[in-house]
């Protein structure tokens, strides 16, 4: 027998740990190849890890909450193996782990029980991974204190570095506080809620207070503003009748509406850069690159949003295919850290519930996110040379809530009204 590493994989680059959050495996039983073994999450995407091996898991080295560094044995499983197995003078995956663990932690001794901090962050409005939770409560860092730390991560999140930085300087500036410090403001708080017998209190789960804490962030970053306008889609609706049949038989997939409106909402950024764009202080950062965020629903009721990368440069074969792909990953937990992050610009589909409209929240650090109606049929008036005419026509509302630092109403108009000419005018006899 010989003994095959279980380690924390790479699962993007900003990634640098990730919890196990549940052992789908116990110790002695028996495991098959690209069988799932367990449940790991990061502050991006849960996901799961399979053994890459036939054999027996012989040892688990870390427990379900245990924040694991990316690299890090996780556990050991038994192969067939016709050498013999001798690991006499090897360093023992435990030693491993101790090594790796070890580099990821702090170089400074660890706290007395008595100098940590019990931190409560259910009224902070930033997002903490545990690394940098479990980092502040060791340290004394009280989370009043860890709001004010600058952060260089992903949306302004605070890292490891950040911290380990922050603490370096940490008695200098506590030395130098100023004489005098102006009022804070004052600390919005949630109203007490009370219950009532019968009542059900059911504890949100992880993805969904990964949810709340980023949409209550969104709206205290971004001065909200909605702006809708009414397109008429009759002529998309008659060409994907026309073609979605020969397209299910040759490429054995549905062609739904969301890639048509992807390819559209993709050429309409490219000639309203400022709506392709993020804010930094006072500076606005124009995106380069051109990656529409599809958001999902979950059979679970969450929501994930998979990001179509250079959405402007596939065509609509590429971005149908890419569609599909994302959503149908996405409702089985099957996407990649990297595949839901690094959007420059979204698109939400309340059409899909029948909804007529809506107000949504922008993802950050964009600056716009594009709702999506239901399609109906209605009376409409129909210039032509004959006269006005009223006529059954397909109608849709696109909404676009948007950033109000950088997009004005008139910005915002603009480029909704170059959408609506772009779905209006589409050849009805256009081959994919």
């Amino acid at each position: 027998m010989a003994k095959f590493e279980i380690v924390m994989p790479k699962m993007g680059e900003s990634i640098i740990e990730a919890t196990i959050t549940k052992w789908l495996k116990n110790v002695g039983e028996t495991l098959e190849e690209d069988e799932s073994i367990v449940e790991i999450a990061t502050d991006k995407v849960d996901s799961e890890i399979p053994s890459p091996v036939d054999g027996v898991l012989s040892e688990i080295l870390f427990n379900e909450g245990d924040v694991v560094p990316v690299g890090t044995v996780i556990a050991l499983v038994k192969t067939e193996d016709d050498e013999d197995d001798n690991t006499e003078g090897e360093v023992k995956p435990a030693e491993k782990v101790e090594k790796l663990t070890m580099e990821a932690s702090i170089d400074e001794p660890a706290k007395s029980e008595s100098t940590m901090v019990s931190n409560d962050f259910s009224n902070s409005t930033r997002f903490y991974s545990p690394l940098v939770k479990s980092i502040a409560k060791k340290e004394g860092i009280s989370v009043e204190e860890l709001d004010k730390i600058k952060g260089s991560g992903k949306d302004g999140r605070v890292t490891k570095q950040d911290i380990f930085g922050y603490l370096e300087n940490r008695g200098a500036v506590q030395q130098q506080a100023p004489s005098r410090q102006a009022a804070a403001a004052p600390k919005l708080e949630a109203p007490k809620v009370t219950t009532a017998v019968g009542d059900q209190v059911i504890e949100m789960d992880r993805m969904r207070k990964l949810i709340a804490d980023n949409m209550v962030m969104s709206k205290q970053v971004s001065p909200h503003v909605t702006s809708f306008i009414d397109v008429d889609v009759t002529n998309v609706v008659n060409w994907r009748n026309k073609v979605k049949d020969e397209f299910l038989k040759r490429e054995g997939e549905k062609i739904t509406f969301t890639p048509i409106f992807f390819e559209a909402t993709a050429q309409a950024l490219k000639e309203f850069p400022q709506i392709n764009a993020s804010v930094d202080g006072y500076n606005i950062v124009l995106r380069k690159n051109i990656n529409i965020g599809m958001a999902t629903a979950l059979p679970n009721g969450n929501l994930i949003v998979p990001v179509i990368r250079n959405a402007d440069e596939k065509n609509l074969l590429g971005i149908t295919k890419t569609v599909n792909d994302l959503a149908n990953r996405a409702r089985n937990n099957k996407l990649n850290p990297d595949e839901i992050s690094g959007g420059t610009f979204t698109i939400t589909n309340f059409g899909s519930f029948d909804s007529l409209t809506g107000t949504p929240i922008i993802s950050q650090p964009q600056v716009a996110i594009l709702a999506v109606g239901a399609i109906r049929k209605q009376p409409a008036v129909l210039e032509t040379e004959m006269g006005d005419v009223i006529a059954i026509r397909n109608i849709m509302i696109l909404s676009m809530a948007y950033d109000h630092r950088i997009v004005d109403g008139a910005l915002a108009g603009m480029f909704l009204k170059r959408l609506k000419e772009i779905l209006e005018n589409w050849d009805v006899n256009r081959v994919i």
